[in-house]
C-alpha cells in the first residue's frame, strides 16, 4: 500500500539529489504542518515554490492527508487553482529511525496575509484589490463545488496564496473530497480528513459531525461557510480566534455585507452560493475588476469595444493600484499585443505602463513584445510604434536593431503612405546610431537617396536633416562620397524653401568633416547664390552659413601664413548659432495638412511631437493659411505658394545659362555707355599735329577696307569678344550633359547613392528646379551647349 501511494505522488523513493529543483530559503508561514521554501529550477533557474511535509510515520495521519492533497492538486486544474508542477516522496534515516518527506513544486506564490503586509494598500485601492483576490478565489470555489462536486472543506485565509502576478489562488487540498450527497442514509465520513481544519472555521454541522445533515446540503454549504470566514479575516486584518467572532461585522464594506451574512447562514440549505455571489455581489464591481475581466475575454470582443477600451486605458491605469498595474494589467496587455488580440491604441497603454518599471524590467517584460510587433503587417501598429519609438529605442540593443527590428522598419521607406514613409524616416534618428556600417552604406543610404527626391517636400527636407544628424556615424568615405553632393547638389537647389534651409544648416552642422578645398570650390560657391534667395529666412541662414565657412577660410589662410598648419583639413567650427540643433527641428517643426486615409488616428501622440506629411506637397503649399509654418532660428519652416517640382531635374541649369548670356549683353551695354567718357576733344594745335601725322601715312587698300569692316562692325562686337576671353580663362568647364540625371539609372553606382548629382559649384543665382512632380519624374537634358552655340552661329 505504501509503494501504490508513493507511485500515486510521483516520487522515485531514490532521495533528494534526484529532485530536478533547488530548495532556498524558506518563507515564515504556510498552511498547516507544511513548510513553504522558495526555490528554483536545475533546468534553467526559473523561481518555484516547494513545500514539504515531513512524519516520521508511514501511516501518519498528516502523510496520509498530505499524498490526498497531492494527489488532488494534481488532478484539479484550474486558473485560480495553485498551478502543479512536480512532486516526490522521499524517505531518509534520521538518528535511526525512518522519517518520510513529500514535496510539492508549484509555480512561485507567497502566502496571501504576507503579501498583503509587502504591498501596503490603502484605502480604495485596498477595497479593490481584494475585490479582485476574492472574485478569483470564489471562481475556484465554485468550480469545485458546482462543476466538480468536490468540497474544499478548509477555505480560509492561510489557503489562499498570491503568484507574481499578484493573483490569488486556492490550495491546501488536504481535505479535499467528493461530495457524497447520493447516499443520504449513509452515516459515515464524508471528509476524511476533516480533523485538521480548526474548529472556528466550522460550521455548526461540521462541528457536530452531522454528516447526514451536510449529505442532505448543497454542495457548496461547507465551502460557502469557508468564504465568510476568509472575508472576516481578510478585512479585520487577523486571524479568526473562535466562531462567535464572525458577528463582528463592523470592518466588512457595506456593499458586501449583505452577502456576507447570507454565507454565514446559519442553515445549510440557506447559504449563498458562490457562483451567485460573483454574478449579483455590488461588491465586485468596479474598475479594477472589470479592467482585469474585460482584458482576460479579450478575443470575444468586437473591434469597436476594443478600441474604445484601450483609448480609456492609459487614463484608467493611473488610477488603478500601480503594483496590479505592473504585474497583472502589463503582462496581460503585452499578451494582448503579440498574439494579435488588442487593437493598435493598446500600444499607448503598453509603452505608458512600461515607463513606469525600471530599465532592467523594460527589457525583460516590455523589450520582447515590442520587438515582435516589428514584424505585423497591420499598419496602424507599425505607425504607432513608429510615432513612439522614442520611449523604447534606446533600449534596444545594437545587434537586436541591425538584426531584427531595422528589416522591418525598412519597409517603410516605400509606403504608399506618405504619414509612414516620414515617420520611417524620423525613426533613423533613433535607429541609426546603432545600425552597422555595412546596413547603413549597404540599405539605409540608398533609401534616403530616394527620399531626397520624394514627391512630399516635408520628406525631402526631413531627409537632408536626419543626414546631418547622422553624419557622425558614418565613416569617413562615405561621408565624403555623400554629405556635401545631398546638401549642395540637391538640398540648396530644392523648390522648397525649408529644404533649401535644411541644407545650409545641415552643411554648417557638418562643417568639420570638409577640407578646406571643397569649402573653397564646392561650399561657398554653392551658398552665396542663396544670400539672393527670394527666401528672407533662406537668405539669413546662407549668410550666416557664409560668415562661418569664410572664417574657416580665414583661419586657414593664418595658419598657413605662420606655417602652423600642420595637414590641411577639418579646420572649422563645428556649427553656427540656431543651425546645430536639427534634432529639435526634425521632430517638431513642420507640421503639413494631411488626409486622414494616409494616417489613421493612433491613441495618444507621442510625447515628442512628431511631424506629419500632407497627402501632396502642392495641398500642404496652396494652404498656408490652415498649416501655418516658418523658417526661423528656432527654426521653424514657411511654405511658400510654388508649385513643387522634382528636385531630379536639371531644366534649371538651362535657365541659368541664359541669365549669365543676359548678363554678358549687359555688360557689352554698360561699356558702350562709357566709352564716350574716355574720348576727350583736342585742341586746335594738336588738331593740326594729328593731321599732319596722318598725311604722311599711307595704307595698303585691303588693309583699309579690314580696317573700315571692323569700325562698320562697332565697339560693342569688340567688347563682347574681348569680355568672352575675359572670363573664358577663369571659366570653370560646363557640366557635361550628355546624361540627364536618373536616379533609377542603371549606370549609377549602387554603392555611392550620391555619385549621378555631383556638379560643379554653380556661377549665379540659385534657380528653381523644373516644375515636374512626383518620384523618380523622367529629368529634361541640359540645354547650356545648345543655347551656346546658337547665340555664337547667328552673331557670326
Amino acid at each position: 500500500m505504501f509503494k501504490f501511494l508513493k507511485e500515486v505522488v510521483g516520487g522515485s523513493g531514490t532521495g533528494l539529489k534526484d529532485l530536478p529543483y533547488n530548495i532556498g530559503e524558506p518563507y515564515p508561514s504556510a498552511w498547516g504542518s507544511w513548510l513553504h521554501f522558495r526555490g528554483t529550477s536545475k533546468d534553467d533557474g526559473s523561481p518555484v515554490s516547494i513545500f514539504s511535509l515531513s512524519g516520521n510515520n508511514a501511516q501518519d495521519g498528516h502523510l496520509a492527508a498530505g499524498r490526498n492533497g497531492v494527489k488532488r492538486l494534481r488532478t484539479v486544474r484550474h486558473p485560480n487553482i495553485l498551478s502543479f508542477l512536480h512532486s516526490t516522496e522521499i524517505e531518509t534515516m534520521d538518528g535511526g529511525s525512518p522519517k518520510v518527506t513529500i514535496y510539492i513544486v508549484t509555480e512561485p506564490v507567497m502566502l496571501l496575509s504576507d503579501k498583503i503586509r509587502e504591498l501596503g494598500l490603502e484605502g480604495t485601492q485596498r477595497d479593490e484589490y481584494y475585490a479582485w483576490g476574492l472574485h478569483q478565489i470564489a471562481k475556484a470555489v465554485s468550480f469545485l463545488n458546482n462543476d466538480c462536486k468536490l468540497v474544499h472543506g478548509n477555505v480560509c485565509l492561510a489557503s489562499v496564496v498570491v503568484t507574481q502576478t499578484l493573483d490569488w489562488k486556492l490550495h491546501a487540498f488536504d481535505v479535499l473530497s467528493e461530495f457524497d450527497g447520493s447516499n443520504e442514509t449513509s452515516s459515515g465520513q464524508m471528509l476524511q480528513y476533516a480533523w485538521l481544519v480548526g474548529s472556528q472555521y466550522k460550521p455548526m454541522e461540521l462541528a457536530k459531525s452531522d454528516w447526514a445533515a451536510i449529505k442532505k446540503s448543497p454542495p457548496w454549504a461547507i465551502d460557502s461557510w469557508g468564504m465568510g470566514c476568509l472575508i472576516y479575516e481578510l478585512f479585520s486584518g487577523m486571524k479568526l480566534g473562535k466562531t462567535e467572532e464572525l458577528r463582528n461585522t463592523a470592518s466588512i464594506p457595506k456593499s458586501l455585507l449583505p452577502d456576507y451574512q447570507r454565507l454565514l447562514s446559519s442553515v445549510p440549505s440557506r447559504r449563498l452560493n458562490t457562483s451567485k455571489l460573483i454574478e449579483n455581489s455590488e461588491y465586485f464591481q468596479n474598475k479594477l475588476v472589470d479592467t482585469i475581466h474585460f482584458m482576460e475575454i479579450l478575443s470575444l470582443k468586437d473591434s469597436v469595444e476594443k478600441d474604445t477600451f484601450f483609448r480609456k486605458l492609459p487614463n484608467l491605469a493611473e488610477q488603478l493600484p500601480r503594483q496590479i498595474v505592473l504585474k497583472k494589467l502589463l503582462p496581460l496587455l503585452a499578451s494582448a499585443l503579440e498574439f494579435g488580440s488588442a487593437a493598435a491604441p493598446a500600444l499607448t497603454a503598453l509603452l505608458k505602463m512600461g515607463s513606469w518599471l525600471s530599465a532592467e524590467e523594460f527589457r525583460v517584460k516590455v523589450l520582447p513584445a515590442i520587438i515582435k510587433l516589428f514584424a505585423s503587417n497591420d499598419r496602424s501598429i507599425r505607425v504607432g510604434l513608429l510615432q513612439h519609438i522614442d520611449q523604447f529605442g534606446e533600449s534596444l540593443s545594437a545587434q537586436v536593431v541591425d538584426e531584427q527590428v531595422y528589416p522591418h522598419v525598412a519597409t517603410g521607406f516605400s509606403d504608399t503612405s506618405a504619414f509612414l514613409r516620414e515617420l520611417t524616416l524620423k525613426s533613423m534618428l533613433i535607429l541609426a546610431p546603432k545600425l552597422s556600417h555595412r546596413t547603413i552604406s549597404g540599405s539605409l543610404l540608398k533609401h534616403l537617396s530616394k527620399l531626397q527626391v520624394d514627391e512630399e517636400p516635408a520628406i525631402r527636407t526631413n531627409t537632408t536633416i536626419l543626414l546631418g544628424n547622422i553624419a557622425s556615424h558614418l565613416n569617413e568615405g562615405t561621408r565624403k562620397r555623400v554629405l556635401i553632393n545631398a546638401f549642395t547638389v540637391r538640398a540648396l537647389r530644392d523648390t522648397f524653401p525649408p529644404a533649401r534651409g535644411a541644407g545650409i544648416m545641415a552643411l554648417c552642422a557638418t562643417s568639420s568633416y570638409y577640407d578646406i578645398t571643397e569649402i573653397a570650390t564646392r561650399i561657398l560657391p554653392n551658398v552665396v547664390v542663396l544670400t539672393i534667395d527670394p527666401d528672407s529666412d533662406v537668405r539669413t541662414k546662407a549668410f550666416q552659413a557664409v560668415d562661418q565657412f569664410l572664417q574657416m577660410a580665414k583661419q586657414y589662410y593664418e595658419k598657413t601664413n605662420t606655417a602652423e598648419v600642420t595637414e590641411g583639413a577639418g579646420m572649422g567650427i563645428s556649427s553656427i548659432p540656431g543651425n546645430a540643433s536639427l534634432l529639435g527641428w526634425a521632430m517638431s517643426s513642420l507640421t503639413l495638412k494631411g488626409k486622414p486615409s494616409d494616417h489613421p488616428p493612433v491613441a495618444s501622440a507621442s510625447s515628442s511631437g512628431l511631424t506629419s506629411t500632407s497627402s501632396s506637397a502642392r495641398s500642404a503649399i496652396d494652404t498656408p493659411s490652415t498649416a501655418p509654418v516658418r523658417v526661423s532660428s528656432t527654426p521653424d519652416f514657411t511654405e511658400h505658394p510654388a508649385a513643387p517640382t522634382s528636385p531630379t531635374s536639371t531644366d534649371g541649369w538651362g535657365e541659368l545659362e541664359n541669365g549669365i548670356d543676359e548678363e554678358r549683353e549687359n555688360d557689352k551695354d554698360g561699356w558702350d555707355d562709357l566709352e564716350p567718357l574716355e574720348e576727350i576733344k583736342p585742341t586746335p594745335a594738336l588738331t593740326n599735329i594729328q593731321a599732319a601725322q596722318r598725311r604722311p601715312v599711307s595704307q595698303p587698300v585691303l588693309q583699309t577696307k579690314q580696317a573700315g569692316s571692323l569700325r562698320s562692325k562697332g565697339t560693342p562686337k569688340l567688347n563682347k569678344d574681348e569680355d568672352d576671353d575675359l572670363w573664358g580663362a577663369i571659366a570653370a568647364p560646363a557640366p557635361k550633359a550628355s546624361k540627364p540625371l536618373n536616379l533609377k539609372s542603371s549606370g549609377i553606382d549602387d554603392d555611392d547613392p550620391w555619385a549621378a548629382i555631383a556638379a560643379p559649384a554653380p556661377t549665379t543665382k540659385a534657380k528653381p528646379l523644373s516644375a515636374g512632380r512626383g518620384r523618380g519624374a523622367k529629368p529634361t537634358a541640359l540645354k547650356l551647349g545648345a543655347q551656346r552655340i546658337n547665340r555664337t552661329s547667328s552673331g557670326m
